[in-house]
């Protein structure tokens, strides 16, 4: 696990950048996100959230910031990544690799080759005729494309793991809402200066912490519920984005990835966390306008993005999980 992430990352760690003071304008943005996040919560448990007693909300809130204090047990929750896909990343940052020498390495795994021409051929990258071979498929990616789509077949059983309970019902969401964080926030970043593959990890990575806090909610709740409360959500969702950061830095994920899913959203929390909030933030709107809990032209939408982030928003619809 350790070594796949350098390899999926290829470069070299750097120390977050020093806090900025806080203004109006911070204020107005940590409400925008609260408010969010109230808003998918509800979603999210819609059908399966309960009045519970506040022991209750206390006594899981507790236990996942128990969890983000022990990551090496957090980590053993969630399942190993797949074998092919370390040597693949190794290939990715060989200089001599050939495109050839790719398409051998992805041939050797059936899943990967349909996802690889699947990929292709998505909407996203819109080929002129139909792509029907690795090779071809490969060329199209390029190597940024193949590392992103490589580390979404990784993370997705990270996410979309076999549990029961409520846990297992928000998988499917949680694992879309995921991807459209990851892609979001790389389209996000060139403009806030930061990396690309940096702010598509930390996305992928984000939620890994929802689903182990939802499997921790099952264990003291009945029948699959969840406290339903918005007040709770936004509190769950926070901590649990502490336990992924955990997690991430367990594994040796680079520095500034795991803080920036500490700290996405905080003023001064610098550029990759910016990046990551932000795609979030637009990740969440499109599951809610998806949803029809939120109409195209809500506040939340008009109030919280920009013309270039509307745009992204709408690009996000055409996507596939």
């Amino acid at each position: 696990m350790k070594n796949w992430i350098n390899r999926l990352r290829g470069g070299p760690d750097s120390a977050p950048p020093a806090a900025a003071p806080v203004d109006a304008a911070d204020v107005q943005a940590a409400d925008l996100a609260a408010e969010i996040d109230a808003a998918y919560y509800r979603w999210l448990t819609a059908g399966h959230g309960v009045a519970a007693p506040a022991e209750v909300e206390t006594r899981i809130l507790d236990e996942v910031r128990q969890l983000a204090a022990q990551p090496g047990e957090a980590a053993g929750l969630v399942p190993r990544v797949p074998e092919a896909i370390p040597r693949l990343l190794s290939s990715l940052n060989d200089e001599d690799s050939s495109v050839s020498d790719l398409a051998r390495q992805v041939a050797q795994d059936v899943v990967l080759v349909a996802e690889v021409i699947r990929e292709a051929n998505s909407a996203y990258y819109r080929p002129i005729s139909p792509v029907k071979n690795v090779e071809a498929a490969i060329m199209m990616l390029g190597q940024n494309g193949l590392r992103m789509l490589l580390a979404r077949i990784a993370f997705r059983p990270l996410v979309n793991m076999q549990a029961g309970g409520f846990a297992r019902h928000a998988a499917p969401q949680v694992w879309t809402q995921s991807v459209s964080c990851a892609l979001a926030a790389s389209l996000m970043a060139p403009g806030l200066s930061t990396g690309v593959f940096e702010a598509y990890l930390a996305g992928l990575m984000q939620n890994v912490g929802l689903v182990v806090a939802f499997r921790l909610a099952d264990r003291v709740c009945d029948n699959g519920k969840l406290p339903g409360s918005s007040a709770f959500g936004v509190q769950l969702l926070a901590g649990s984005r502490e336990l992924s950061s955990a997690i991430a830095a367990h594994w040796n994920f680079p520095a500034e990835v795991a803080e920036a899913i500490a700290h996405a959203g905080e003023p001064g929390a610098g550029n990759l966390a910016d990046a990551l909030a932000l795609g979030d933030r637009i990740a969440k709107l499109r599951l809610l306008i998806d949803a029809d809990v939120l109409a195209e032209d809500d506040a939340l939408v008009t109030d919280g993005l920009d013309n270039f982030q509307r745009r992204c928003l709408g690009k996000l619809a055409k996507l596939e999980a």
